[in-house]
């Protein structure tokens, strides 16, 4: 999408979140208004009702919000003085609290009127409300949202809408919401057998049945062999620190995710949070040289992160996650090739779980505020140029976004898109001049003076369980050969034919294939309609003609006929499909 369309289709997202606020006063009198923000699909508008409203109601606001659209209004923009806009919104009082926050001393502020309503607001908008297609937006649903975030605050209803420039548009972002129900994998995890929530254990932490296991740890063990050829490093780190730990790195008390501490003779100590100032400590313990970099760590670890009970969700948001966590210790000069390795690192774990569409957000500081950033400049600046120009090397899509960085140094996030377009923030690479700092770390030169590393914080799948869930949606719980827990199921057609299939069981688990025996007393095509849901990459048949051949009668997952084959073929395939992690069947 073109930045120009970009604009426009925020604007057109923008003054629907006006008509909302408009609705909402005509049809519900004394409504006090919250903020109206656009969002990825469309705009949400947080307002307090005189009374609660129901699902119901959003049909009543979406026919106002059609008929205030089709008075031709235009937004019309006023600037006003702190007092105006305070007399302007005299019963309003969560407007009035703005006014008091984003008013500066002298400063105006920025109203927008548009026929029935006038908001307090910077833009940008339409120029007038007919530009808003009625048919290519809807009223999706409601959600309780505290002001300002603030559970101490007063709890309004978010009304939420989605919004296009086409109804084609609109039908199509249905459609896609239909197609990512069916790939849900919370709904498919349990269906699948691979993983649950018990509310015993707690929120936001996933157990894994024995399938789900299987594919946690063949993920796991993919990226570890994928870094060792990289010559990287294994390490072992425990899971509790003192608070001195994280009082070096900066952690303790401003990040608000740890968990309360574990009193250890009369000592505070946490579940880490974080892996980063284990590897600092790791790293301090020794002497290092310029000859010792870079050296390459890595450790996949679990972290534990007190999440708010609403925001966990299934694999993609927990309390408690494996991270493929790796940090680089390098010198200034070495960043440009240590990038190279990450990036070469990075495509190819891509490449073999079918994520082919991604770009790469270059993430560098916002140049009229540079006072918040630590390190030297003029690291900083060839850092930056390093990242852009190593991306550009490797012809990866990217962008720079400027401001995006951390106060401790640039970095490149990746936007990957799954199989039905939606994207998701995976991969991550970080420079640090922060953490070198606190943890005073230092290498001795070429010159005998001892200087600061560099680091880069790395994570490829960012967690173990996260990426997960991205491979259940991605796959909708069709995993690719080497993925899928039960890789081959032998359906005997009746009891005179499981003994054989017991029997050829036992050679295909010889060879490394994943199998089971379909031996319940059912009838066959129960038995394929239950292969089918589980979604098994091959189905083998075996009758009568099949115990007297060395011929198999393979059914492949997605199509329906039964194909004779040798089973010395068939069993050379699926290793060969196994061993080169092929997509393909």
């Amino acid at each position: 999408m073109t930045e120009q369309k970009e604009d426009h289709l925020y604007n057109l997202r923008h003054s629907a979140a006006h008509m909302l606020a408009a609705a909402a006063l005509k049809l519900f009198p004394g409504t006090k208004l919250g903020t109206g923000p656009v969002t990825d699909n469309g705009f949400y508008y947080d307002l307090l009702f005189p009374e609660p409203i129901t699902e119901d109601d959003l049909k009543k606001l979406e026919k106002q919000m059609k008929k205030t659209m089709s008075g031709g209004h235009d937004f019309v923009r006023k600037s006003v003085s702190k007092k105006e806009a305070l007399d302007f919104f005299s019963d309003q009082p969560f407007k009035q609290e703005l006014i008091e926050k984003f008013s500066g001393e002298g400063r105006d502020l920025t109203l927008y009127e548009s026929g029935p309503i006038t908001d307090l607001c910077e833009g940008g908008h339409v120029d007038n409300s007919k530009e808003l297609n009625p048919k290519a937006f809807k009223l999706v649903n409601l959600a309780g949202a505290y002001w300002q975030a603030d559970e101490s605050n007063a709890q309004m209803t978010r009304v939420y809408g989605v919004l296009f420039e086409t109804k084609e548009e609109l039908d199509a972002h249905f459609e896609l919401l239909a197609e990512a129900k069916k790939r849900d994998h919370r709904i498919l995890g349990r269906e699948l057998e691979l993983f649950t929530i018990i509310d015993d254990i707690g929120p936001g932490l996933p157990l894994y049945y024995p399938k789900g296991a299987l594919i946690h740890r063949l993920i796991k063990d993919y990226i570890e062999d994928a870094q060792r050829k990289l010559d990287f490093e294994e390490i072992y780190i425990p899971h509790i620190a003192k608070s001195t730990l994280y009082e070096t790195s900066g952690h303790l008390g401003k990040y608000d995710a740890m968990f309360p501490p574990i009193k250890l003779d009369d000592v505070d100590y946490y579940l880490k949070p974080m892996n980063c100032p284990h590897f600092m400590m790791l790293y301090k313990s020794q002497l290092h040289s310029y000859r010792d970099l870079p050296m390459r760590w890595t450790a996949t670890s679990s972290v534990y992160r007190n999440e708010k009970s609403g925001e966990v969700s299934g694999l993609t948001r927990v309390r408690g996650l494996l991270m493929d966590d790796c940090h680089v210790f390098m010198r200034p000069d070495q960043i440009e090739q240590e990038f190279d390795v990450l990036l070469e690192l990075i495509s190819n774990v891509y490449e073999v779980f079918g994520l082919t569409e991604f770009w790469v957000s270059v993430s560098t500081r916002d140049k009229n505020d540079l006072d918040k950033y630590l390190g030297d400049e003029k690291v900083w600046d060839a850092a930056e140029k390093t990242l852009e120009a190593v991306v550009a090397k490797n012809k990866m899509n990217y962008k720079v976004i400027e401001g995006e960085a951390a106060f401790y140094g640039p970095k490149l996030d990746f936007m990957v898109k799954d199989a039905i377009g939606r994207e998701w923030q995976l991969s991550t690479l970080q420079l640090d001049f922060n953490l070198p700092e606190r943890f005073d770390l230092e290498y001795v030169d070429d010159k005998g003076e001892k200087v600061r590393p560099v680091v880069v914080h790395r994570a490829v799948l960012g967690s173990v369980d996260r990426w997960m869930g991205l491979m259940i949606e991605h796959f909708a719980g069709a995993f690719p050969l080497w993925l899928a827990p039960v890789q081959v199921e032998i359906i005997p057609v009746g009891e005179g034919h499981v003994d054989y299939c017991m029997e050829l069981a036992k050679e295909f688990k010889a060879v490394g294939v994943r199998v089971m025996v379909s031996d319940e007393s059912e009838t066959v095509g129960n038995k394929i309609r239950k292969s089918v849901q589980q979604k098994v990459p091959y189905m083998l048949v075996v009758g009568d003609k099949e115990m007297e051949s060395s011929n198999l009668s393979v059914r492949k997952r997605g199509e329906q006929d039964l194909i004779e084959t040798k089973k010395s073929e068939f069993i050379a395939n699926v290793i060969e499909r196994d061993t080169n992690k092929s997509l393909e069947l």
